[in-house]
């Protein structure tokens, strides 16, 4: 459920020509964490991306899931790129 939450807003916020979400929360169960919220791995390329240094490119996908990082996820993975970065 949340997998598709974070798809939504991140289609919504970004219009990614590309975009995968991974859920990895089974490889964490026992984490001390785990019971906070999920691990996800992220992959979203964007036009939106486009001259923004890597740092800047996670606080774009970090505010679009806001809420989200407080009840949901408890960790996140991201490659975020624009079109023709690899």
């Amino acid at each position: 459920m949340i997998a598709a939450q974070i798809e939504a807003r991140l289609r919504a916020e970004l219009a990614p020509t590309e975009l995968s979400v991974r859920d990895d929360s089974a490889q964490h169960v026992g984490h001390a964490g785990a019971r906070e919220g999920g691990h996800f791995h992220v992959a979203v390329v964007s036009d939106r991306f486009a001259g923004l240094q890597r740092l800047a490119r996670h606080r774009l996908v970090y505010h679009c899931l806001s809420d989200l990082m407080q009840h949901g996820i408890h960790a996140l993975a991201i490659d975020a790129r624009a079109p023709g970065e690899r």
